[in-house]
């Protein structure tokens, strides 16, 4: 049931990105959710009691997922870093990562291959955990995992106030919450290996559900922070949409009057770039320029412009001059390689 509630969650992350997935050329957050919603639904016992026997039914599936896993979790965070501090050596820590991501790979190959689990288990720390290969292999894991959540954590933590958006900034106290809350998570799997090779069964049950409880919310917590830019960002395109349409709309009035008498200065739509995502910024700057133009050739034009006019001017003015660049430094390395806001 856990398993089947993280995988719907993540996929609901999945949802969540894809629509400005074809204006981005970093894919990595969606990387990384497809694949930990992969593994969380491979854990989900019916599929992987099916999955498992494809592999001859001895628990190759939960190697393959947790390598997924430990995949998906640096994928994650480097991206979430990379937003978060644009600025900071990732280059430099790149090819050391990997080198780390290797090794508990590696790591992962050779306990597992010590671990005596001849059958197909949906419960494998449950039924094998009483081993200590299984131990050390759990442990590799989630001590991978918590070393990377308590750093991407911190720099969460660290650099939300430098975001000017306050959704970045929730998004990220949010993303950090999880981070923290993934740790207590990965300290409980611990004391639960522990208690299970002391033979302490209840009171390694009894953790069992603080695990279940952090697991769930630390995933929640994770997905809600990754999805708050992506929708917010939406939200404020659709609303920067319908303003553009209104001032386009008010701007046509004015430039029809304004260039009435020299047509031959007037914009040509086959001028006018065909991107979606400027060509109405465009067309309005093109009809300010017009009109602008036609006032300096034929002063009296002035007289044809109402106070209405002039503020409906005055809103193009400050709407064209806004930055184009992105506000956040957390967002500005990002968007020059995406171009976009999705």
């Amino acid at each position: 049931m856990i398993q089947a509630i993280a995988a719907g969650v993540i996929w609901c992350l999945v949802v969540c990105l894809l629509p400005g997935s074809r204006y981005r050329t970093d894919h990595s957050i969606l990387v990384a959710a497809v694949m930990m919603a992969a593994v969380q639904t491979l854990n989900v016992k019916s599929v992987y009691a099916t999955g498992d026997g494809f592999f001859g039914g001895r628990n190759l599936l939960d190697l393959g997922t947790t390598i997924l896993m430990v995949i998906g979790i640096r994928f994650l965070s480097r991206a979430i870093i990379r937003a978060a501090d644009p600025g900071e050596s990732l280059r430099k820590r790149h090819t050391g990562d990997l080198i780390a991501l290797g090794s508990v790979i590696v790591a992962l190959i050779v306990s597992f291959s010590f671990i005596d689990a001849p059958n197909t288990s949906t419960a494998f720390m449950v039924d094998y955990g009483g081993q200590l290969a299984a131990a050390i292999y759990s442990a590799i894991q989630f001590l991978y995992i918590g070393v990377v959540v308590t750093v991407t954590g911190v720099i969460c933590f660290r650099f939300r106030r430098d975001m000017s958006k306050k959704y970045f900034r929730i998004a990220l106290a949010v993303i950090g919450v999880g981070c923290f809350v993934g740790l207590l998570d990965v300290v409980t799997v611990l004391g639960m290996d522990v208690l299970h090779l002391q033979g302490r069964l209840q009171s390694m049950q009894l953790l069992s559900r603080v695990y279940d409880v952090a697991q769930v919310a630390a995933i929640t917590l994770l997905c809600a922070g990754l999805a708050i830019p992506p929708v917010a960002r939406r939200w404020e395109r659709r609303a920067a949409s319908g303003s553009i349409e209104l001032l386009l709309k008010q701007m046509t009035a004015i430039w029809d009057r304004a260039t009435a008498g020299t047509p031959e200065y007037r914009l040509e739509i086959g001028q006018v770039p065909a991107d979606p995502q400027d060509a109405d910024n465009r067309r309005l700057h093109r009809m300010m320029v017009e009109v602008q133009d036609a006032m300096l050739r034929d002063p009296d034009l002035d007289k044809l412009l109402t106070d209405q006019d002039v503020e409906v001017m005055d809103r193009v003015e400050e709407h064209l001059s806004a930055p184009v660049i992105p506000h956040d430094r957390a967002l500005a390395k990002t968007q020059r390689q995406e171009g976009n806001t999705g």
